[in-house]
């Protein structure tokens, strides 16, 4: 809620209404309006905790197996529990080249304040995190270069999905190079020289989007015995549990996928780890995820490549969300781009995945993996009676073209 999901989200919402405005004093005004909504959901939260919970602000770290330090300014306190949740999350991951500490170099949480807004920025990762920057910074009027080191562009999604979505950035200024290995960043007094190994790319700052690390450094794991993997997230079984009796883990720290809605859910298991009930880690199907382009990009279940690799027998619809006539709404409020696959088993005709690339996928997708989880034959969202207009009448046309895949 501080630094990932809801700021940004919040920024790109500003990014997208900025109609011409100056940029640099639009940035300005929309990152005051961004602290201004993360101190009043802030506020809320704590107000929720009030003659509930302890809070103890501060830098804890582990002194044995169930006794934990916290440290705020010269104060200090340590507790003792024969229960501990860590729940301490991620950071973004550090760029291993020199340079890379370098004052003009950001992360996603530091270049939230970037202060003034860069005429010219380069984002180094071509993942969701940084094609959701790329296209936000344009917006707000930077000139956008991001470096893939990869050849592929994005290559969780479908090859023509994802040239449709490089066309859609590279349309809107976002300069796109794939195959750049970043080798350096050198700091040249008024910009950055970011090199690769055949080009050289000048900014006013750098965003390193290349992944992120588990938020352990200050936990002093060790003192407690608490295992971790290579990676150094905490390892811990499909009910949360660590090595150490009495010490779970949930959330990004452990290892798993790094989405607030998994955090929610690792709460739920272990509330039942804790009182003896039925659920686990794994026992999750059909996990949704969104990158917030405009329009959202959703995910869940299988690809059409991966379709392919399993073997079965499978049927699949694929329709441009401009010509889907059944689904209005995106011509009402202008947004056509896009377009919406879904993949479903041939045999008994459950959905087996879907690719959601319109206005309204961040909700559409929840639909369709509720529908995958209790296993729905394609025909229930075919013929469903769904309000007009909106986004989900898409499922009447577009279920209505199915083919087998080949």
């Amino acid at each position: 809620m501080n630094i990932a999901c809801v700021p940004t989200k919040d920024l790109i919402d500003s990014a997208s209404k900025r109609d011409g405005r100056d940029p640099a004093s639009y940035f300005t005004s929309a990152v005051a309006d961004r602290d201004t909504l993360i101190a009043t959901l802030n506020r809320t939260n704590h107000a929720m905790l009030e003659g509930k919970v302890l809070l103890l602000d501060g830098v804890a770290s582990f002194t044995g197996p169930h006794t934990v330090k916290v440290v705020a300014g010269d104060d200090e306190i340590t507790v003792r529990a024969e229960t501990i949740i860590v729940n301490t999350g991620s950071h973004p991951a550090n760029l291993p080249v020199p340079g890379a500490d370098g004052p003009r170099v950001h992360d996603s949480t530091t270049i939230q304040h970037v202060d003034p807004l860069p005429s010219q920025l380069v984002i180094v990762g071509g993942g969701f995190i940084g094609l959701e920057f790329a296209q936000m910074f344009a917006r707000f009027g930077s000139q956008v270069t991001l470096l893939e080191a990869g050849e592929t562009f994005v290559p969780a999604l479908d090859t023509d999905i994802a040239e449709r979505v490089r066309n859609m950035l590279e349309g809107e200024g976002v300069t796109v190079v794939t195959g750049a290995q970043v080798t350096s960043c050198d700091e040249t007094g008024d910009h950055v020289d970011v090199v690769t190994d055949d080009q050289t790319f000048a900014a006013d700052a750098v965003l390193v989007a290349a992944g992120r690390r588990p938020a352990t450094e200050d936990l002093d794991l060790t003192a407690a015995g608490v295992a971790t993997d290579e990676r150094g997230y905490i390892t811990v079984d499909d009910q949360l549990r660590t090595n150490i009796d009495g010490v779970y883990a949930v959330g990004d720290v452990n290892g798993g996928p790094q989405f607030t809605y998994i955090s929610l859910d690792d709460n739920r298991v272990l509330w039942d780890t804790l009182h003896d009930g039925p659920r686990r880690r794994d026992d999750r199907v059909a996990v949704p995820a969104t990158t917030f382009l405009d329009p959202p990009l959703s995910q869940v279940g299988m690809t059409m490549r991966q379709a392919r690799e399993s073997g079965r027998s499978v049927l699949v619809a694929t329709k441009d969300v401009a010509t889907i006539a059944a689904m209005p709404r995106p011509k009402i409020v202008g947004q056509t781009e896009g377009v919406i696959r879904v993949l479903v088993d041939a045999d008994d005709h459950t959905v087996l995945g879907a690719t959601l690339w319109c206005i309204d996928s961040q909700e559409l997708v929840n639909f369709v993996s509720l529908a995958m989880r209790l296993g729905v034959r394609y025909e229930t969202l075919r013929d469903g009676i769904w309000t007009h207009p909106s986004s989900t009448e898409a499922f009447n046309e577009v279920l209505g073209v199915l083919e087998p895949l080949t």
